[in-house]
């Protein structure tokens, strides 16, 4: 039979806080029913932070008693919203079922499930199936399974994960409300995510669910409708705290706390207990702990509808960015750059430019954030087009890299953007686009060198750059963009797209936009903040 070390144990409860750290949105979107308490998610997650927290300052060699203490008393000060309180409850109860056992195993296991059911349906006062409360039922029953079984530890355990998974998807069958929108409990997938990832680390094996511990396991699979959780509710404030207190009557608390709202809980013992309740008077919840014997302490009061609200936002912009056919990716130097970008379309904006290429790998994780069936990539630099062609060889989906080399290129490119249509055709279609372009850049010179023309160029002079080809030298920002102007025949253009750098001031940007509008009154000019580094002057001309 296989048993495992106290410091496996820990470092499990580590790898399981992380994996629910790196799914809590996942979750979180899961979290429409029956009111806005927070976000099951966070609140399960800020609950195992504070427990690896507390086990953390453990003095090397703690006994397996002051593990459980520190498991328990960690779970209780951070529980956070009524499925972190529960979460607390079934750590609490998870740990006593251990004591009494010296070694991890299936025994053990069925001890400390069987435990936690108990512990976790004191703490509601009406359970509900199909929550929470099921899946760690459902998972104590499999760790009974495997006891009379007789399964080794590494098998009890993935027997435990397969059901814990096995009971969240059954969770709508039990609530309606569940049904009705396409998703499971979001508590119990929670605390599925937190056994299997517990599992996967303890055991090491492959087959569990590894490092991020989201791919490896069949989670279920859910569909999100937005749903109007808080409207209709007859309380508005979560109020949760923390009671300290050595006399404080439990009963007549328990009795309290539904004459002031619903969801209530109270866990612990004396002297340290979590409240959880929601009421219209938070104010009146406070005081009558105050006035029986108590001091409170962590007190956090969430107004639901505002919650409601913002989920309701949150839902409706990941409806409006649901998966496309065709997305893009683009590289850009500068938030400003990067706003307009967006505004045209881009769904994401690589940093970089000019003295920053990124690498293939940020191309790629760009690419795999795109969500979109096929990607357009633009590089908006010479530099930087080989790397994006060598992520478009190694991309799990389609790619295709339309070859612009300066940021204005890819404004033009993006005007004849078909999102319907397919890779090639955009490709040829935006090369057109943009392939009358004309790009002006203005920057100053790091060393001595010479122009296109072999005229001498000292470090620190402003020079400007026509399309790659060094052809003004200065003194002033100024002056070299107006003798770009000229090599670049800005009297035969139609229009003119300039782009502020950072250190480029509005003051700045204002006069030169009236020097060239003298200079040439049919032009059209649309001056934006590009707020690109090094270069304080970035223009095309079309």
């Amino acid at each position: 039979m296989s048993t495992y070390s106290t410091n496996g144990v820990l470092n499990a409860i580590a790898a399981a806080s992380q994996a629910l750290s790196e799914r809590k949105e996942e979750v979180n979107r899961l979290n429409v029913f029956p009111v806005p308490d927070g976000d099951t998610g966070t609140n399960m997650s800020l609950t195992m932070k504070s427990v690896v927290d507390h086990v953390a300052k453990l003095p090397i060699g703690s006994s397996s008693a002051d593990v459980r203490k520190a498991i328990t008393t960690g779970a209780l000060m951070g529980a956070r919203g009524n499925s972190g309180v529960i979460t607390s409850q079934i750590l609490r109860g998870l740990c006593e079922g251990f004591a009494g056992y010296d070694q991890f195993d299936t025994d053990s296991l069925d001890a400390a499930f069987s435990r936690a059911v108990e512990v976790a349906f004191q703490a509601v006062r009406k359970p509900v199936k199909g929550t929470i409360l099921t899946v760690v039922e459902d998972a104590a029953a499999a760790a009974r399974f495997a006891k009379k079984k007789k399964m080794d530890t590494d098998a009890a355990l993935e027997h435990i994960v397969s059901e814990a998974y096995a009971s969240v998807q059954r969770t709508p069958e039990f609530l309606p409300v569940l049904k009705e929108n396409n998703v499971v409990d979001a508590g119990g997938f929670g605390l599925a995510i937190l056994i299997d990832a517990f599992a996967a680390s303890i055991t090491g094996k492959d087959g569990f669910v590894g490092d991020a511990l989201s791919f490896s396991r069949p989670a279920p699979k859910v569909e999100i409708e937005q749903v109007n959780d808080w409207e209709g509710s007859a309380y508005r404030y979560c109020t949760e705290f923390l009671v300290h207190s050595e006399t404080v009557d439990v009963d007549a608390a328990k009795d309290f706390l539904p004459t002031m709202g619903d969801c209530d809980l109270m866990v612990g013992m004396h002297p340290n207990f979590k409240v959880h309740v929601h009421s219209n008077r938070p104010d009146q919840v406070l005081c009558w702990f105050l006035e029986h014997d108590s001091q409170i302490s962590e007190v956090h009061i969430h107004n639901m509808q505002l919650q409601s609200e913002e989920r309701t936002e949150k839902l409706e912009s990941e409806v409006a960015q649901a998966r496309k056919p065709l997305g893009v990716v683009a590289v850009a130097p500068g938030s400003g750059n990067a706003s307009i970008l967006k505004s045209l379309g881009v769904d994401v904006v690589v940093s970089g430019g000019q003295t920053m290429n990124p690498s293939t790998a940020d191309i790629l994780e760009a690419v795999n954030q795109c969500n979109a069936d096929a990607v357009l990539i633009f590089p908006n630099n010479k530099n930087i087009i080989m790397a994006s062609q060598a992520a478009v060889d190694v991309a799990e989906k389609p790619c295709a890299v339309v070859a612009t080399t300066s940021v204005p290129q890819s404004f033009a490119a993006m005007l004849g953007f078909d999102p319907e249509g397919g890779l090639e055709e955009n490709v040829e279609t935006m090369t057109e686009a943009f392939a009358e372009v004309k790009t002006g850049e203005v920057t100053t010179a790091i060393k001595d060198s010479k122009d296109a023309h072999g005229n001498p160029i000292a470090n620190g002079d402003v020079i400007g750059i026509a399309d790659g080809s060094i052809e003004a030298v200065s003194s002033t920002v100024e002056d070299a963009v107006m003798q770009l102007l000229v090599v670049m025949e800005a009297e035969d253009a139609d229009s003119m797209t300039l782009l502020a750098g950072e250190q480029f001031s509005d003051e700045q940007l204002d006069a030169l936009v009236a020097r060239i509008q003298e200079a040439y009154e049919d032009l059209e000019i649309d001056p934006q903040r590009g707020e690109q580094a090094l270069y304080p002057v970035v223009f095309s001309l079309e």
